[in-house]
């Protein structure tokens, strides 16, 4: 059986002052788009981060392309595509020159940067520096240096922020064009709608753990959302209230406080 493109299994992550992340288990197989849906601070971007090494794991076990994550060997990092919050440029740099320099550090050859000036219709601000972009171009430029080398794995934090529809259109025919050609993605997004349009699998996120999928072909999936995430709230306040011998923490058994 082929190993997972990506894998986690048993991670936690705690931060100060907040409850970071617990028990992650998670796959991402090839050829495969698993979406990442949750409310702000469910913390879909720390578990990104954790499968990438942005951050270590307090326990837990990270896995890309069947290997460990400290033992993973640099040049496999070459076939890895990721966009976390902002895009890798160098503000001085003109969007051809970043598209260039992301090539040469992935050991890929530099024309790879015009081809995704077409694809990401970037051809209009080539020679602009990366700082005088607008939003959506800039988050169109980031896109270009995750995907441009054809990674193995796609990793992709609210890809959709700031693009218009005729680029968000274009973000799921690549995604879509990727994942059939075998490369595995995971992506988060607000946007349930529309990654319900290309997800294999949806995974629900509250409170720093994963708790359940929704079906992509599911009727109703916002509504069926926000249930998930109402019952799960309500579950953890529940188990909250209560002492370790299964009492509520208001009184005891069998009468009032």
């Amino acid at each position: 059986m082929t190993a997972p493109l990506l894998s986690l299994e048993g991670v936690s992550r705690g931060f100060r002052g907040d409850s970071g992340v617990e028990e992650l288990v998670l796959e991402v197989a090839a050829g495969e788009i698993v979406a990442l849906i949750g409310l702000n601070g469910a913390g879909k971007t720390t578990l990104m981060r954790l499968a990438l090494g942005m951050l270590r794991p307090r326990e837990g076990t990270i896995r890309l392309f069947g290997v460990p994550l400290p033992h993973l060997p640099r040049r496999m990092w070459a076939q890895v595509g990721t966009l976390i919050e902002t895009p890798p440029a160098y503000p001085e740099l003109t969007v051809r020159q970043n598209l260039r320099l992301a090539c040469l550090l992935r050991g890929t050859e530099p024309r790879c940067a015009e081809a995704a000036l077409g694809t990401w219709r970037l051809d209009a601000v080539a020679a602009r520096r990366f700082r005088r972009l607008s939003q959506g171009n800039r988050q169109r430029t980031g896109l270009a240096l995750a995907l441009q080398h054809d990674p193995r794995l796609i990793v992709l934090d609210e890809p959709g922020n700031a693009l218009d529809p005729a680029s968000v259109l274009l973000l799921r025919e690549q995604l879509m064009r990727r994942a059939e050609a075998g490369a595995g993605v995971l992506v988060s997004s607000h946007h349930l709608d529309e990654v319900a349009r290309i997800a294999d699998r949806i995974l629900l996120m509250n409170a720093g753990r994963l708790i359940g999928e929704l079906d992509p072909a599911g009727q109703d999936l916002e509504r069926a959302f926000f249930a998930r995430i109402r019952a799960d709230d309500t579950h953890r306040a529940d188990d909250t209230h209560r002492t370790p011998d299964g009492d509520s923490a208001g009184g005891t058994r069998g009468g009032p406080a």
